[in-house]
């Protein structure tokens, strides 16, 4: 069993970004009632396209 490590925070940097209203309401809605956080939402939608795009052949 490997032994327990307390995790590290990473840094973050602060970004203003705007998002349009339908868009904040379809993240709301998709996240209600569940332990998330729109950033953490957010971040995890980023990452997901970032790896879908690492993995796409370029056009």
């Amino acid at each position: 069993m490997a032994a327990f490590q307390i995790p590290r925070t990473p840094h973050t940097t602060n970004k203003t970004i705007r998002f349009p209203d339908d868009v904040i309401a379809d993240v709301e809605t998709a996240i209600a009632g569940k332990d998330c956080t729109f950033s953490a939402f957010v971040i995890a939608a980023v990452r997901s396209a970032l790896a879908q795009l690492a993995e796409s052949p370029e056009t």
